[in-house]
């Protein structure tokens, strides 16, 4: 049988989770890398709305990140991602939901303020940044109080939502790193720099060229180390 298809951009944290969950189901897949402004034919007929990432495994298409991590994980989890120490894979949607959501809608007002036209009427565009960035802050502030008590949050070893989760964590922190770095979040500030120094994840941000019909399969995620 021929290899899944991952549609991917690599700095995309919805895509980001997706390669995490392949990465970890030691399954393999064929990568194909999007250039987002010149979005290839091929993806957009998979999936005519044109989001990363998207898996093609036969006539199976799932274009949604946390679908595509379920799925994968769901056809081999050696690391018992699925299966938390703490809590249920409920508990974790739960968490992986509130993430996408609240949190991610004020990740993306503190990171690109010029974006939302309320900038404007709310004080220009660092004081709109600043309000949301506090909004996200909030919630991050709960998941150090998860943090201080386990290494992962849920339990003592990494699952689900730690990889759903943390791309976009990363992403937040990286908008103004010396801030990030000088709140009261040790725990926090700690579980994310374990998640991006790990062997895994240097593995699923190697750079690959944009794909084109004529480029040689690129087999993911490339050998270990």
């Amino acid at each position: 049988m021929s290899l899944p298809i991952l549609y991917s951009f690599r700095r995309c944290p919805y895509a980001m989770r997706a390669r995490l969950a392949i990465a970890s189901s030691e399954q393999q897949c064929v990568l194909r890398e999007v250039v987002l402004r010149n979005k290839p034919q091929e993806l957009l007929v998979a999936s005519p709305k044109g989001t990363v990432p998207v898996l093609v495994a036969g006539t199976k298409i799932i274009d949604e990140s946390l679908d595509i991590m379920q799925w994968v994980l769901t056809q081999s989890d050696p690391e018992s991602l699925l299966r938390p120490s703490v809590g249920d894979l409920l508990q974790m949607l739960e968490l992986v939901s509130e993430n996408d959501g609240q949190f991610k809608q004020a990740l993306d007002r503190y990171k690109y303020p010029q974006r939302y036209a309320e900038h404007v009427a709310a004080g220009g565009a660092d004081e709109y940044a600043s309000y949301h960035r506090e909004q996200a802050a909030q919630w991050l502030q709960s998941l150090e109080q998860r943090l201080s008590r386990y290494p992962y949050l849920f339990g003592a070893q990494q699952s689900l939502a730690d990889l759903a989760i943390a791309p976009f964590v990363r992403q937040f922190a990286h908008t103004d790193l010396d801030w990030f770095n000088e709140q009261p979040w040790p725990s926090l500030i700690i579980w994310l720099k374990r998640f991006t120094d790990s062997p895994r994840f240097l593995r699923v941000m190697e750079k690959y060229p944009p794909w084109t019909a004529q480029q040689e399969k690129i087999i993911f995620p490339p050998p270990r180390p």
